[in-house]
């Protein structure tokens, strides 16, 4: 049987911490800034982490 490929793109959009834990960065922020507090900008420079079922598929996906 053939090895199974990665995916282009989670593998892009997707890191492993050393722990074992599935970071992403926030979607569709860093447009338009100018009309946005501080906070949430600063915030969404920071990864979150990817929990449950989710992180299931992207593990898949990414093939670690």
């Amino acid at each position: 049987m053939p090895k199974q490929k990665t995916h282009s793109a989670a593998k892009k959009r997707f890191k492993r911490s050393k722990s074992g834990k599935l970071f992403h960065h926030m979607s569709n922020f860093f447009h338009k800034n100018t009309k946005k507090s501080s906070k949430p900008k600063r915030q969404a420079r920071q990864s979150k982490e990817l929990s449950g079922g989710q992180a299931k598929n992207i593990t898949r996906m990414i093939g670690k």
